[in-house]
């Protein structure tokens, strides 16, 4: 009989709590006959049953007490931890980039698993993406980056500049630059930097040498960093965007902004205006869409011959 009690005591209490109510400890000793201390041992009950319910299921619930109204709430706060869907896909878009060794990766999985997926959920995961993962193809340079990327980020941040030791694609030679470091971004398997050079020496050798826009560096070609004491300013209104800027780019290529414009006859046009996110349908005639983008560099062009016939009367345009 006394545990009887006891039990509809702490669910009377509970069930107000969840429906929003404040409790009282006071009010509650007398509608239960009970003494103060033992609404409190009530009260800590459910706090205990909160608390393997978060560590279970994710869900950040408190009892705490208002000591100004001297009452009790419920705070509601968050979700702790991912859904297994969410942590599925994540998993899933980890697999597929292939930015990492393998070993990095299998590392970041179980992290990811084994902080964000309830425990009796985790084998689930596990299972599900365990042939990707046990057939996960690392790419060709096995470079481990991830400290050097988390270096230029903080550069980044503090706006200081960089001297890099880089190891070019087109010639493989290895060459050194100081840079005023802007963004980090991922494409196409790859982490690049985006980083405005200084020195009009090594400016004069490229193809546009007062280019307004950063040069782009693919992070895992780079040797070896050095963090400046050093500092650069730009003014706000010249702040480099990634955001736009990651719009007009296509793997990754730099060069001069320019405006294209061609005639798709494709399957889906969509596919097109999610590749380009500058793009707008101009026209359309019987299945045929004419297209126009803003778009940087030659990168677009790997894009174009990619689409075979779908893509013709292609038209460039300096913006």
């Amino acid at each position: 009989m006394e545990e009887t009690d006891r039990l509809q005591r702490i669910l009377g209490i509970y069930t107000k709590l969840v429906n929003g109510y404040a409790i009282n400890k006071e009010e509650e000793a007398n509608r239960y006959h009970v003494s103060k201390k033992t609404v409190e041992r009530d009260i800590d009950a459910i706090r205990n049953f909160l608390l393997s319910d978060m560590e279970e299921n994710g869900f950040v619930n408190d009892v705490v007490y208002d000591r100004r109204r001297g009452e009790y709430l419920l705070e509601s706060m968050s979700r702790l931890k991912f859904s297994n869907s969410e942590v599925l896909a994540i998993c899933k878009i980890l697999l597929d980039s292939r930015a990492f060794t393998k070993e990095e990766m299998t590392g970041m999985l179980n992290k990811l698993i084994g902080c964000c997926v309830p425990s009796k959920n985790q084998k689930l995961i596990t299972d599900l993406i365990r042939n990707e993962e046990f057939h996960y193809v690392e790419l060709q340079h096995k470079t481990i980056f991830i400290d050097r990327m988390w270096e230029i980020g903080q550069a980044i941040r503090e706006s200081r500049y960089i001297e890099i030791t880089y190891r070019r694609t087109k010639d493989k030679e290895t060459v050194k630059r100081k840079l005023k470091p802007v963004a980090i971004m991922f494409s196409e398997y790859y982490f690049y930097l985006a980083a405005f050079i200084e020195g009009e020496e090594v400016k004069k050798d490229f193809a546009v040498p007062d280019d307004p826009f950063p040069t782009i560096y693919r992070i895992d070609r780079i040797a070896a960093v050095k963090v400046s004491e050093e500092r650069f300013h730009i003014p706000y209104k010249s702040k480099f965007q990634e955001g736009e800027f990651r719009k007009r780019i296509q793997f990754m290529y730099g060069g001069e902004l320019q405006e294209v414009e061609f005639v798709y006859a494709g399957a889906s046009v969509e596919s097109v205006l999610d590749r380009l996110p500058t793009a707008s349908i101009v026209n359309e005639e019987d299945g045929k869409y004419t297209v126009k983008a803003q778009v940087f560099g030659k990168g677009i062009e790997m894009w174009i011959r990619s689409q075979g016939d779908a893509i013709s009367g292609v038209k460039y345009r300096k913006c």
